[in-house]
């Protein structure tokens, strides 16, 4: 009975310990983004309840989607492996420059640092529509709008 017992918390013990090790090797391998653009949307729903988004870009890595809000406002939203971070673009506080490859933008966000760099596009329309989201969120709303004369 004790030779049964023995094989018994061998065979346990191997298959946890195979177990363990399935779940980290998982852990490594897996890349968490937004293939899921219902994901972006439940999830920037959730940063700013009060904000109706009107289209999302993601980035080709899925690592970022840049969203375009219902009155001409834009945010974004950032993996940041077991989270995501979610902002709103203020005007005057991004500066995109295009890159020569037309599918990459150079980001440079003034409120958040930390979430500056390059971000290539599937296409070179989501890099020129992001990019003119952005324009439109440098010019501030105090500025008011132009007549068709060309006069405050």
């Amino acid at each position: 009975m004790s030779v049964s017992m023995i094989i018994w918390a061998v065979l346990m013990t191997g298959i946890i310990g195979l177990a363990f090790a399935a779940s980290r090797l998982g852990e490594k391998n897996d890349v968490v983004g937004f293939k899921d653009t219902g994901l972006a949307i439940l999830e920037f729903g959730r940063a700013y309840p009060y904000e109706a988004i009107r289209a999302l870009h993601a980035t080709a890595d899925g690592q970022m989607v840049f969203v375009r809000l219902h009155d001409n406002k834009s945010g974004f939203m950032r993996s940041m492996r077991g989270h995501y971070a979610c902002h709103l673009i203020e005007p005057g506080s991004a500066q995109a420059t295009a890159l020569p490859d037309a599918l990459s933008l150079n980001i440079t966000f003034f409120d958040a640092p930390q979430h500056n760099g390059t971000f290539r596009f599937s296409s070179v329309e989501d890099a020129a529509e992001v990019s003119l989201w952005l324009l439109g969120n440098f010019v501030p709303e105090a500025l008011g709008e132009l007549s068709r004369d060309g006069t405050a």
